[in-house]
C-alpha cells in the first residue's frame, strides 16, 4: 500500500503577466507551493508566475515550467 497525499483536478486560474491575461491549470498543490515561494522572495504569487514565464523556453508550456519550478525549488530545500 502506499499513502497519496490529497489530490484534487487542476484548477484553473486567471493570472495576469506583464499586462496580459492568461489561463493556467495547475493542482491546488502546486498553487500553494507557488505561493509559497512567492512569499518567501517577497513577492506576488502573479510576479513569481510572470518571471518564469519570461525565463521559460519556448517550447515549453506555462503549467508545465511552473510545475518544474516547483519541484526544482523543492530539490534545493531537500524535499
Amino acid at each position: 500500500m502506499i499513502d497519496l497525499p490529497p489530490m484534487t483536478p487542476p484548477l484553473k486560474r486567471s493570472v495576469t503577466i506583464e499586462g496580459h491575461r492568461t489561463s493556467v491549470s495547475l493542482e491546488d498543490a502546486f498553487w500553494r507551493a507557488l505561493l509559497y515561494e512567492a512569499e518567501q522572495r517577497g513577492m506576488t504569487r502573479a510576479t513569481l508566475i510572470g518571471r518564469i514565464d519570461r525565463n521559460r523556453p519556448p517550447d515549453i508550456g506555462l503549467a508545465t515550467a511552473l510545475r518544474l519550478f516547483v519541484l526544482s525549488e523543492m530539490d534545493k530545500r531537500g524535499g
